[in-house]
């Protein structure tokens, strides 16, 4: 155990503190054990290094990652029974999901340690509810997205900014008095702003590596794949990032791959749990999620710039930003008339040139418009629904 502690120690002290990511503060740090998700590379390392730095005693708290060569001759339970015995309580476990009995041995933890708090993080292709073990009564579970654009301008340019929600930004509260021309800063995070990691060299180069690891290590991992199917999701992937937006025929896509078609909903679905594409579904099947898939994206925008070799239309790029901002709040689907539904809202999301004419029968309907600086009626900018968290 000496040797996570020195490494947990090294981490802590190249830990900064001076941004916390939207959830920092809404995680409710007090849970018995707590469960944090997300696509690779979003910051979630960081979040915990960061409450633990801040929030706990660095001699009663552990940090370890459950791929360390520590565990090739030791368990979870193992290390659990050791922390506490030398005065732990808090016991932090990242990427759990490269570790193969993680949900049986939580549960051990969980009912064997009453005075050890756990938190653990993983890909957001992990599904507590059907983990080997029952742990959706034992975990609290949180997900976490990549940066905001107001994220994104207060990590990188210093620029604070208050968060609004949906209601407010119809209204046209949005406010960022440091900011005369956002625009050009728009422009910068749709590329590669998503990314806590956007100012570390070769940035393209580690996206990829981020979406490679995830279809070739992450899902197979999880869904107990081969090495082959681990292959036709980069395919699938492949085919999805020349396509986006796409309302996808499963047939097909079956055919272009070599299987079966039964396979592909749920290649579809891994990938989305995964981060890296978002299913706009219609609202048939409510907010459980089983509605018909309208349209599939690539999850965030700078996907779309870093994996397609062309320049991406900028249409795509437009109402990607907006699906991914959205559904970090609400309940977000395709909308019968226009292009997506919030409760009895529709949003229609264009150019600074977009007509009324999909909503103009449509009580409460909003017009998303690019490339302007101040809306106005039921005119929204687009840039303004990056301000949600």
């Amino acid at each position: 155990m000496e040797s996570l502690k020195a490494y947990y120690h090294k981490l802590l002290r190249e830990t900064s503190t001076d941004f916390q990511r939207y959830n920092f503060s809404t995680i409710n740090w007090k849970a018995r054990m707590i469960g944090l998700t997300g696509a690779r590379g979003v910051g979630k390392t960081t979040l915990i290094l960061q409450h633990i730095k801040l929030e706990l005693p660095a001699e009663e708290t552990l940090y370890a990652t459950a791929d360390d060569f520590y565990f090739a001759s030791h368990t979870l339970l193992d290390l659990a029974d050791e922390f506490e015995k030398r005065g732990g309580k808090t016991l932090f476990i990242d990427e759990i999901h490269k570790y193969k009995e993680w949900s049986r041995e939580l549960k051990m933890i969980y009912d064997y340690h009453p005075r050890l708090k756990v938190v653990f993080t993983g890909s957001s292709v992990l599904d507590i509810n059907r983990g080997a073990a029952d742990l959706s009564r034992r975990a609290v579970m949180y997900k976490m997205q990549g940066l905001s654009f107001r994220e994104f301008l207060a990590m990188f340019k210093g620029i604070q900014s208050n968060t609004y929600s949906l209601q407010e930004i119809i209204e046209h509260k949005v406010e960022i008095p440091e900011i005369e021309h956002p625009l050009p800063l728009f422009e910068e995070y749709l590329r590669c702003g998503y990314y806590p990691f956007m100012q570390e060299e070769d940035f393209s180069i580690r996206l990829q590596q981020i979406v490679s690891q995830t279809l070739e290590i992450d899902i197979p991992q999880y869904a107990d794949m081969n090495v082959a199917t681990g292959r036709k999701l980069k395919q699938l992937m492949a085919i999805i990032a020349q396509n986006v937006p796409f309302k996808p025929n499963f047939t097909n896509i079956a055919s272009l791959l070599g299987t079966s078609r039964n396979n592909i909903s749920d290649y579809f679905l891994h990938i989305e749990e995964s981060g890296l594409i978002g299913q706009l579904r219609d609202a048939a099947g409510g907010i459980n999620g089983f509605g018909k898939i309208d349209k599939v994206y690539l999850d965030n925008t700078n996907l779309q710039y870093g994996l397609i070799a062309e320049q991406p239309n900028i249409g795509n790029v437009r109402e990607t930003f907006f699906f991914n901002q959205l559904k970090a709040k609400y309940d977000i689907f395709a909308s019968p008339v226009s292009d997506f539904q919030i409760s009895d809202m529709t949003f229609e999301v264009g150019g600074k040139s977009k007509k009324q004419k999909q909503i103009k029968d449509v009580a409460k309907g909003f017009v998303v418009k690019d490339n302007i600086e101040f809306g106005y009626s039921n005119i929204i900018p687009l840039w303004q629904f990056g301000m949600l968290y």
